[in-house]
């Protein structure tokens, strides 16, 4: 945990964890490749952030805030964490 990467992934995989649980109690409406695509985005948002801040190369940030914008919408819109509460 020395990146601000390292941070902002772990909290964002936290909340996918956290939602994951929530909704693995009683219907299902969600499949499980959906949070597998999330947890990708995060890891290889990961992994190019701390590239980035070892090489100091500008593509790699661009490339790691890309995703890790792209994942967000993933999870806002396909995972939907804030619609229905109730299921």
């Amino acid at each position: 945990m020395e990146t601000p990467y390292d941070w902002l992934t772990v909290i964002t995989f936290a909340g996918l964890i956290v939602l994951f649980l929530q909704r693995s109690q009683g219907e299902a409406r969600d499949h499980l490749w959906q949070y597998l695509v999330a947890s990708l985005g995060c890891a290889v948002t990961n992994y190019l952030g701390n590239e980035a801040m070892k090489s100091g190369d500008m593509l790699y940030h661009a490339g790691a805030i890309g995703l890790g914008a792209a994942t967000l919408g993933f999870i806002w819109f396909v995972l939907q964490p804030f619609s229905d509460m109730e299921g």
